[in-house]
């Protein structure tokens, strides 16, 4: 035939940018977990073409959380939380591989690396490990109890001097960190939580900023030095439920609305100036930032899809590609080193 239909060219032109993009950021991994029974890490390139699958060596079974899969270096974790174990993984010649499993003092929903230390949520406790280049102490060297521990938690996230950490029945609180970087005392209730406050679920952290949902009351706040300095509506959008920094642009999934919002974040303002970046056919449960992309896992109930979109010196969102598969927890960019 001497002609190309213009739905076969526009798939062969997007087939083609995708390999360009996955060409540009050679090394470049995003990671989701399966969270089935005999839980597996899912490794994709910065295109979301599935490359490997790993096992966890334990089970999944987490729902309602954020921050399931988390890397630092070359370091990857993922929760098994029907196994009360984290997995660990590290870089290889080529992609990933399994380095060892961390066990838990109560199921683990959210993890978090900073401080030379790898931070696990549980349903009632946070506790530190130690990581020592790539292997991480099996021994907690600190533990706190959360101030609900009733199954709420969702996630966790690093600031300078504490942990952050949500919990999804009306809490948001933060446990104070020693000098080794270790979890000590007692975990405190941030001051000037909104009186409407309605379901705190995801958050993300820079420096000693912490940008947290309110889901059910349709808000981000702006927590600092352990008081709420702002909150900002999430407009027409519904239900923000997980947040990605990416430079000046805070971006959040929002569940009901399968959507994704971009705001611009400085000083104490939020700033919404994008009500839909992105849309997707299932509701999003996670996002993450890095290496100049967004990654973002949706479900419908039937499947879940990784979506992997580079972000332009504006903010503004390109597909680069989506993968489907039967069910995912978590997603992380693991970046080239």
């Amino acid at each position: 035939m001497r002609y190309i239909s213009a739905l076969t060219l526009t798939v062969l032109l997007i087939g083609a940018s995708a390999a360009v993009h996955a060409a540009n950021n050679p090394g470049v991994l995003v990671v989701t977990a399966s969270n089935a029974a005999q839980n597996q890490l899912l490794v994709h390139d910065a295109s979301a073409h599935l490359i490997q699958t790993l096992s966890t060596q334990g089970q999944g079974g987490v729902g309602g959380n954020a921050g399931g899969v988390t890397t630092h270096g070359d370091l990857v974790a993922a929760v098994n939380f029907g196994s009360k174990t984290v997995a660990v993984f590290s870089r290889a010649k080529q992609g990933l591989q399994f380095s060892q499993l961390v066990s838990s003092i109560s199921s683990p929903v959210s993890v978090a690396f900073g401080h030379g230390h790898l931070y696990i949520l549980g349903t009632t406790k946070v506790e530190s490990h130690k990581v020592y280049g790539s292997h991480v102490d099996g021994n907690a060297d600190g533990v706190v109890t959360l101030l609900l521990a009733d199954g709420s938690a969702a996630q966790v996230g690093v600031l300078n001097t504490q942990v952050i950490i949500s919990e999804k029945n009306n809490v948001i609180e933060t446990a104070n960190l020693l000098d080794d970087g270790s979890v000590s005392g007692i975990a405190s209730l941030v001051k000037n939580i909104p009186q409407n406050v309605n379901a705190p679920f995801g958050l993300v952290t820079r420096g000693n900023n912490a940008y947290v949902t309110i889901a059910h009351a349709d808000e981000i706040s702006l927590v600092r030095n352990d008081v709420v300095l702002t909150t900002t509506g999430s407009g027409t959008q519904h239900a923000p439920c997980w947040v990605a920094l990416a430079g000046p642009f805070l971006y959040s999934a929002n569940s009901p609305s399968m959507s994704v919002s971009r705001y611009s974040v400085y000083g104490q303002q939020i700033v919404q100036d994008v009500a839909v970046a992105a849309t997707f056919n299932g509701h999003p449960t996670d996002i993450a930032a890095g290496a100049g992309l967004i990654a973002v896992i949706d479900g419908n109930g039937q499947a879940s899809h990784l979506s992997i979109f580079q972000v332009d010196e504006d903010g503004n969102l390109t597909l680069q590609g989506v993968s489907t598969m039967s069910s995912a927890n978590g997603v992380a960019v693991v970046e080239n080193d």
